[in-house]
């Protein structure tokens, strides 16, 4: 079977020698230190190239804005000092990340992830109700 990249993948070769021997490429920033690659060996050589379009446009894979999310909630809870606003951001962290978890085959640790909750638990207070004299 043809590959039509085939053709331009020689070119492209072909013209990478042609600047290597006219001392085109010599003394480029850089030279001689090890590539900065992104990790994306684990992909399929074929999706590569659309991954690379896709991250060059700007384009952030939904799980990725998911964890920034994540991230920029926990900052918050840092430095949070009003129960209620605290209380509702946790709500929202841990509905992040239960769907987060819940789109990934491999769960993520959500204890280390959900590390707030009890913090927050602990600051709110709670009035416990009083017995009806009926138990259950």
């Amino acid at each position: 079977m043809f590959d039509p990249l085939f053709s331009f993948h020689l070119l492209a070769e072909q013209r990478i020698a042609e600047a290597v021997d006219q001392g085109e490429l010599d003394n480029l920033p850089g030279q001689g230190k090890p590539l900065e690659l992104d990790d994306d060996a684990h992909l399929p050589p074929e999706t590569r190239m659309a991954y690379r379009i896709l991250k060059n446009a700007g384009y952030v894979a939904p799980e990725v804005e998911q964890r920034r999310e994540i991230a920029s909630i926990r900052e918050m809870l840092e430095g949070c000092e009003d129960e209620e606003l605290c209380y509702r951001q946790v709500q929202k962290l841990n509905l992040l990340v239960t769907q987060l978890n819940m789109q990934r085959r491999v769960p993520i640790n959500l204890e280390a992830e959900q590390a707030y909750y009890r913090k927050v638990v602990g600051k709110v207070p709670v009035r416990k109700r009083k017995s009806q004299g009926k138990s259950r």
